[in-house]
């Protein structure tokens, strides 16, 4: 890394906010394959979360001196307490490791700004627009989710946020998301079946899925206000997506951006696939935005 040899404390950030506008003072750079990694004291730009990747990290630009540097990707990065750095899937811990110090890795394409230097940061506004939309999406896809399999539970489960069985919470493997939407993956094992009764899971879906579209339009018609909660500005914060709806605030753990209503949302559908052997239920949630 170039620049001041003490370790970069925690990168602050404020994306939970909603800002995609900062101002920041550069503290190194790393070489890094596709282009170099800026790490700056503060930042509103959203990494990729290296152990739940679901929100891609936000591009945009870096101003320095009026040269304008394009951000090409925004990742999460580590220094280990041996000094070394690492970046995504090679950080061999989980994000909040006390023993690890946690930065905002911006992936600039070219040269990079010096260590010491204030640069202005200015996140895509209309791509982070269509990530929130689709994250704010996921989390009320989920909920509907868990209330249309609600009556498939034989033992008693967890329960989300609006009291019904958690399915998505117990079952979910893989949640990916982009600027179309989300795609989710749920893996329901021999461990589920002994718990879920899946009979007639097939036949059923477009029943479930027209019911779950249903509850989505009455939740957008709703309104409901949206906000992030977050203890504090550091990037290891564990901060909820907290939803406002009339008949119960709810709240899910979430590392992602945001809506600030839902009613920011025109639509909100899905679509639900099992694979062949049943052992897979892949939802694909789309919104679209006012």
């Amino acid at each position: 890394m170039t620049g001041p040899t003490a370790r970069p404390a925690t990168t602050a950030v404020t994306f939970p906010t909603g800002a995609t506008t900062g101002t920041a003072t550069v503290l190194g750079t790393r070489a890094l394959p596709g282009g170099t990694g800026v790490l700056v004291d503060t930042t509103p730009f959203h990494p990729l979360d290296h152990s739940w990747p679901d929100q891609p990290g936000d591009t945009g630009t870096l101003v320095a001196d009026g040269v304008i540097h394009p951000v090409v990707d925004c990742v999460t990065g580590g220094i280990g307490p041996d000094g070394a750095f690492a970046v995504g899937a090679d950080i061999p811990v989980r994000r909040g490791d006390p023993a690890w110090r946690w930065l905002v890795v911006h992936l600039v394409d070219g040269a990079a700004p010096a260590p010491g230097r204030r640069v202005t940061l200015h996140v895509d506004d209309d791509r982070r627009a269509a990530l929130s939309a689709a994250h704010t999406g996921c989390h009320l896809m989920a909920l509907a989710l868990n209330e249309a399999l609600a009556g498939r539970w034989r033992k008693e489960v967890r329960l989300d946020g609006l009291g019904h069985p958690d399915f998505d919470g117990t079952a979910v493997a893989e949640s990916r998301i982009d600027v179309a939407g989300t795609t989710d993956r749920y893996r329901i094992g021999t461990s589920l079946r002994k718990r879920f009764d899946t009979q007639g899971l097939r036949e059923a879906l477009p029943g479930l899925a027209a019911e779950i579209n249903e509850r989505l339009a009455g939740r957008l018609a709703q309104d409901a206000p949206v906000r992030v909660e977050t203890p504090g500005p550091e990037l290891t914060a564990r901060r909820r997506w907290v939803c406002e709806l009339p008949e119960r605030t709810v709240g899910i753990a979430c590392g992602g951006t945001h809506v600030r209503r839902l009613g920011e949302l025109i639509s909100l559908t899905v679509d639900l696939a099992l694979s062949e052997d049943g052992g897979e239920l892949v939802v694909v949630t789309t919104p679209k935005r006012s």
